[in-house]
């Protein structure tokens, strides 16, 4: 039976006040040592895991790494929970460890949903750091789940509750949902109770990946025996950097073999994603980051080379150059009213503005639709007027409408080069004075050619 509240521990040592946790390998509780005045966990072993024929195999691994993390804490890691004390108590072993103040990430994620890349990845590197620590030490946390992260508020991440002697537990106590940390533990700890420092890896990514989408990963058990497929987290949240999705990917590799083989290794894929905000700096230090951006600068292409890069795609407003002095040679030829020129010429404007904003808003994709429904209203109002007038119009929307497909079906980039170096104010004034300056080519044109008959 668990122990319950105020009963007292060591002559009264230690006073029980709570139940903190209770899973398929231990009981934590909350306790007051009473001659500190400190509020303290106690965790010990299940009492119902006596039955087990595995048991002082157990509880001879819960001493022997009760006591490495005890040698641990003397000399205090700051993302590690301190150990105490190590007891015994009638038959049970007790081993006594800092209370952490804070939330765990597991709380974090459901009250705020999915943490910034930028807030996590800190306290993600810090608790591999740590991990490390234990790894050096010759021990396997093997529960960096996020209820064993406890994120408090000066910044710091805190490992606790170290999952001692899991592989002597019975199969049916494994870590799937027993802890809590379904899909966060790899499958080679569930099946065979590995305790290669991989396994810390995969929980801690794993972790990482809940901690940016709020959705807990697929289960390595179903990706293993089922076939099925971890969604990367940059589909999740789209917002996370490329780097910071290949560093989970890698770290949650099915296979052990497959994933970086050390803590230090993986530290060294997330350090690449330079997630971590700027640190408030020192007035001493300020002169240095002050050189570093004048280099920086020193490296950025001057305004001259930058300008050089808006490409005008000429092929294209050639053809729309010509397709208009068709049409104003034709509308010349058939000595249309000036009504028939000034909706002719508004006509042009409003095929200009239709591609500018087809090209700014969506791309070349829809530029043959947007012209196409200009060059129906040329149409309608050129028949309207006189067949020659007519025949002028539907030409050039004809040419206009090609030119869009082509553009569209085969030559795309033009219109994206446009899109990407003008604004669409820029693009209409750019094809509104091409159309206009084809009219008035083409009127000029008729006069010079038949000056003389």
């Amino acid at each position: 039976m668990p122990w319950i509240a105020r009963q007292q521990l060591q002559g009264g040592k230690y006073v029980i006040e709570q139940v903190l946790g209770q899973g398929g390998f231990g009981i934590t509780y909350k306790a007051l040592h009473v001659e500190l005045n400190q509020t303290v966990v106690i965790k010990t072993p299940n009492e119902y895991l006596s039955h087990d024929p595995e048991y002082e195999k157990y509880i001879k691994r819960f001493i022997q790494e009760g006591r490495t993390l005890a040698k641990l804490s003397q000399d205090p890691h700051p993302y590690i929970v301190g150990v105490i004390d190590f007891f015994r108590e009638g038959a049970t072993q007790c081993l006594v460890m800092d209370f952490v103040e804070g939330e765990n990430l597991f709380e974090a994620v459901r009250r705020r949903g999915a943490l910034p890349e930028a807030e996590i990845v800190p306290y993600i590197r810090q608790i591999g750091e740590a991990l490390s620590v234990v790894h050096q030490a010759g021990l396997v946390h093997r529960d960096a789940h996020p209820g064993n992260i406890m994120v408090q508020r000066n910044g710091k991440a805190v490992l606790i509750d170290f999952g001692i002697a899991k592989e002597l537990l019975p199969k049916t106590l494994s870590s799937k949902g027993i802890a809590g940390n379904e899909g966060f533990a790899p499958y080679e700890q569930m099946s065979r109770g590995s305790r290669e420092p991989t396994v810390d890896v995969y929980c801690l990514v794993a972790t990482l990946y809940y901690a940016v989408t709020g959705q807990r990963p697929t289960t390595s058990l179903a990706r293993k025996l089922d076939n099925t497929f971890l969604i990367p987290p940059k589909q999740i949240n789209p917002s996370i950097s490329d780097q910071l999705n290949q560093a989970i990917l890698k770290g949650m590799a099915l296979e052990a073999k497959d994933r970086p083989q050390s803590m230090q290794v993986w530290l060294a894929m997330l350090e690449q994603t330079k997630a971590t905000p700027p640190p408030s700096v020192a007035p001493v230090q300020k002169k240095a980051v002050v050189r570093s951006k004048a280099k920086l600068l020193e490296a950025i292409p001057s305004k001259p080379s930058t300008k050089s890069s808006k490409i005008i795609p000429w092929g294209w407003l050639i053809g729309v150059l010509l397709s208009y002095l068709l049409t104003g040679y034709l509308l010349a030829a058939s000595n249309a009213p000036y009504i028939v020129w000034a909706v002719v010429g508004a006509v042009a404007v409003a095929v200009a503005w239709a591609v500018a904003v087809a090209w700014a808003v969506a791309g070349a994709e829809v530029v043959a639709v947007a012209v196409a429904g200009a060059g129906a209203v040329a149409v309608a109002v050129a028949v309207a007027g006189a067949g020659a007038v007519a025949m002028a119009v539907a030409v050039a929307v004809a040419v206009v409408v090609a030119m869009a497909v082509v553009v569209a079906r085969a030559g795309a980039g033009a219109g994206d080069e446009l899109q990407k170096s003008f604004s669409k104010f820029h693009s209409f004034l750019i094809l509104a004075s091409t159309s206009s300056l084809g009219l008035g080519l083409g009127w000029l044109g008729h006069r010079i050619f038949n000056t003389g008959t």
